[in-house]
């Protein structure tokens, strides 16, 4: 039962993701925010190491939100629908 509702959770999840410029020196970084409000802490973690090693660069998850290093956008929200959550609770600015 809680698989199903992992599932639907997934359906009905607003993601977005955006690029912003962090940091001391000014680096581009790709953040998925609203990812982390059904699914659990390990479930998280996964998904971002998945998209860290399929983008091949560096990241991590921290304050409900997975940042990756650079400009990533289009690339992310392909393996998230891939992994199974719907396109039209994707937005990319």
């Amino acid at each position: 039962m809680s698989e199903i509702l992992r599932e639907l959770d997934k359906e009905t999840t607003r993601i977005v993701i955006s690029k912003q410029i962090r940091g001391k020196y000014r680096k581009i970084s790709t953040v998925v925010i609203g990812i982390a409000n059904r699914l659990k802490d390990s479930e998280i973690t996964t998904i971002t190491s998945e998209l860290k090693s399929k983008i091949g660069t560096g990241g991590t998850y921290k304050e409900g939100q997975i940042i990756l290093q650079g400009d990533h956008r289009e690339i992310v929200k392909q393996l998230l629908i891939k992994k199974g959550f719907n396109e039209d609770s994707i937005e990319v600015l």
